[in-house]
């Protein structure tokens, strides 16, 4: 018995309706991703040019982290050593981060040489910290990291259905499939502005949407869950799932775990669950090892910036970079004495693989060139964004979405529905509510 190629693959209306609506949805947030995702590329250079005066102040002439860090906290009210960024520059101040009462990181802002406190500024409040929120998450915590994944979900179906739709069939010449006709008029001028940039950009936009998916909330969760299951394919630490608060982040641990705070008499909250972040801190001798520590730090060479934070009796020195496989710990005794070093080539097979993802999404793999690409990929994204916008206002009948009606879905696309839900939960638990939503007659007038 065959079975013929019309009942086994959806028709060319089906997806085009299938395009149409995951487009409605996500091109929307496409753009607004873009926009945001353009701005965070350069967050290098916007982190300089906002602290350019925290940069370019006397060169230090006897620094002491330890008072710099004691200056700091005497900023903010009960207050808790969490880290010490070293600094970049002998004209750099120095960065101190505060932990407050109510778990919030504050950097301080301390002149090396009169050890006066220059600035405060909640860490969550940081420019690129906003942007960073706005990208990931709409500032919406762990309900907008949701909904960017669901996004996410379909936006993989809407690059699937619309390089199906772009296919050329039957079509001579390479204009209007490899570059767009910008010298006709009308609708297949914006087609083609639409369709050939959104072949081009479909396979960044892919690496970008795999590469983010490990953040969200969901995905995360579950890859750390199948890990901790099957075996240790990664450490998941390296990076944020959902919304974890800077102060976690900060003290290298991004999950944000909760672990119990050790019991003292004097503690009006004994037993009270803390992030493991801010459990450990340097009390007495240990906060007098720190200018030992920094002077270590600073002949190790590590890709800035470089974080020094407690980690029980010993010091962990750390670069922060974004380019992540260019980054290592190192542990270090009070007395400034190396013992350990974990570079990224000793990470798991998944901790390299997102680590490079995430860096490319960044921008910052490879450089300005990186940087370049990603912008020229986020500026196409909005072109394309843009022109299915107008093609559906010239196309649309007035009073009505305009959504091609469905033919012949087929088995085989939906296999490949039913493949891509497994691996994307939230496109999974769309697709039921959609097919129910589906058995209620529904009118398309607006």
């Amino acid at each position: 018995m065959t079975i013929h190629s019309a009942t086994l693959w959806p028709d060319r209306r089906t997806l085009w309706r299938w395009h149409f609506f995951a487009g409605l949805f996500c091109l929307p947030f496409v753009a607004f991703l873009s926009l945001t995702g353009a701005v965070y590329l350069f967050k290098p250079q916007i982190d300089d040019w906002i602290d350019w005066r925290y940069d370019h102040l006397p060169i230090a002439l006897s620094p002491s982290p330890e008072q710099d860090v004691q200056a700091a906290l005497s900023a903010v009210p009960q207050g808790v050593f969490l880290a010490y960024e070293l600094p970049r520059t002998s004209q750099s101040a120095a960065r101190v981060l505060v932990s407050r009462p109510d778990g919030q990181a504050v950097r301080v802002y301390v002149d090396r040489n009169t050890h006066t406190v220059l600035k405060t500024v909640l860490e969550e409040n940081r420019f690129e910290r906003l942007v960073f929120r706005l990208h990931g998450q709409l500032l919406l915590g762990n309900v907008g990291s949701v909904i960017m994944e669901m996004v996410a979900s379909w936006t993989i179906v809407l690059i699937v259905t619309g390089v199906l739709l772009w296919w050329p069939r039957h079509q001579r010449g390479l204009a209007g499939i490899v570059y767009p006709r910008l010298g006709t008029k009308g609708r297949t001028r914006w087609r083609d502005l639409h369709a050939v940039t959104g072949v081009w950009t479909s396979v960044f936009l892919v690496l970008f949407l795999v590469s983010g998916l490990p953040w969200s909330f969901v995905w995360g969760h579950t890859l750390q869950s199948v890990e901790n299951t099957v075996g240790r394919l990664t450490s998941v630490k390296d990076w944020e799932i959902g919304a974890v608060p800077a102060a976690a982040v900060i003290a290298g641990h991004p999950l944000g775990q909760p672990q119990k705070l050790p019991v003292k008499e004097n503690m009006d909250m004994p037993g009270m669950d803390m992030p493991a972040a801010l459990t450990s801190f340097p009390e007495g001798d240990l906060l007098s090892s720190l200018d030992a520590v920094v002077q270590t730090a600073s002949t190790l060479s590590l890709r800035g910036p470089v974080i020094i934070t407690p980690s029980g009796s010993l010091w962990t020195v750390r670069s922060d970079t974004q380019n992540r496989p260019l980054r290592e710990s190192v542990t270090v005794t009070p007395d400034g004495h190396v013992v350990k070093q974990e570079t990224f080539a000793e990470k798991g097979i998944m901790d390299r693989i997102i680590g490079y993802g995430v860096a490319a999404h960044e921008g910052q793999l490879f450089g300005k060139m990186n940087q370049a690409i990603n912008l020229l990929v986020a500026m196409g994204l909005l072109m394309m964004s843009s022109a299915a916008t107008v093609l559906w206002l010239k196309r649309k009948p007035a009073g009505s979405l305009g959504a091609p009606p469905a033919q012949t879905h087929g088995l085989g696309g939906i296999i490949v529905l039913i493949i891509l839900a497994l691996f994307l939960p939230e496109l999974g638990i769309s697709l039921v509510v959609l097919a129910l939503a589906s058995l209620i007659p529904i009118k398309t007038k607006l």
